[in-house]
């Protein structure tokens, strides 16, 4: 059985902060091709599609699609910050390895 990727409260806190449901947009968080480990997170605010799962909290929505849920499955996404900066971040249990960049994975 395939579990889903989890979104943490503080994600869906700075979703909330920018404002991104009450433009109509998700997080969209994808897996593509690419990369230096051979596969790669997007991540972006868009429209959610009609064949996504939809993460809901907070009043905010977090989408991924059906290409990339394998691939984030019991995922965690969340958002951090550090010194270097504030970021959504993926802690993803299926990756093998990853890059010091933080969107570029193994499996």
């Amino acid at each position: 059985m395939q579990l889903p990727p989890r979104v943490t409260e503080r994600a869906f806190a700075r979703l909330a902060e920018i404002g991104a449901g009450e433009q109509g947009q998700a997080l969209r968080v994808a897996v593509e091709g690419g990369g230096c480990s051979g596969f790669q997170y997007e991540i972006a605010l868009d429209a959610p599609a009609e064949d996504d799962l939809v993460l809901e909290g907070n009043g905010q929505k977090v989408v991924v699609d059906a290409v990339s849920l394998p691939f984030l499955e019991n995922a965690t996404i969340d958002f951090t910050e550090e010194l270097i900066g504030a970021r959504f971040v993926i802690d993803n249990p299926n990756a093998s390895s990853s890059c010091g960049c933080g969107t570029s994975f193994s499996m």
